[in-house]
């Protein structure tokens, strides 16, 4: 059972499931932002469902209406989610300087020397 709660408690299992729960309910206002969004579209083209348009007999409209919603989801979830995110955290979680080393240039120089002192 202690395992099991250690499991339950890790970070990166709670941070999972807090964005499922919030992309659940952040579905549903893409949804409606789309919608509104699409009936901009159906004013300048004038229709906002693309789902009867054809080409060569063959309908198109469907995928055309799939991937004007999958645009406006990225763009949304991008500028609402992605973008905040990584400002807030790089102003709270500044990126430590990593300690350089030596290069592999010198590295090298160095085992070589290393190598004609035994040799």
């Amino acid at each position: 059972m202690k395992g099991f709660k250690e499991f339950i408690m890790r970070g990166n299992l709670v941070e999972l499931a807090v964005a499922v729960i919030i992309g659940t309910v952040f579905s549903a206002v893409v949804k409606e932002f789309t919608a509104v969004l699409m009936g901009f579209i159906g004013k300048i083209g004038g229709q906002p469902d693309f789902s009867g348009v054809t080409l060569f007999d063959v309908n198109i409209g469907l995928f055309i209406n799939a991937t004007i919603t999958f645009l406006i989801t990225a763009a949304v979830v991008y500028f609402c989610v992605v973008k905040p995110y990584n400002v807030l955290r790089d102003r709270f979680f500044p990126k430590k300087e990593e300690e350089k080393g030596p290069s592999s240039e010198e590295l090298l120089t160095e085992i070589r020397d290393l190598l004609r002192s035994r040799g």
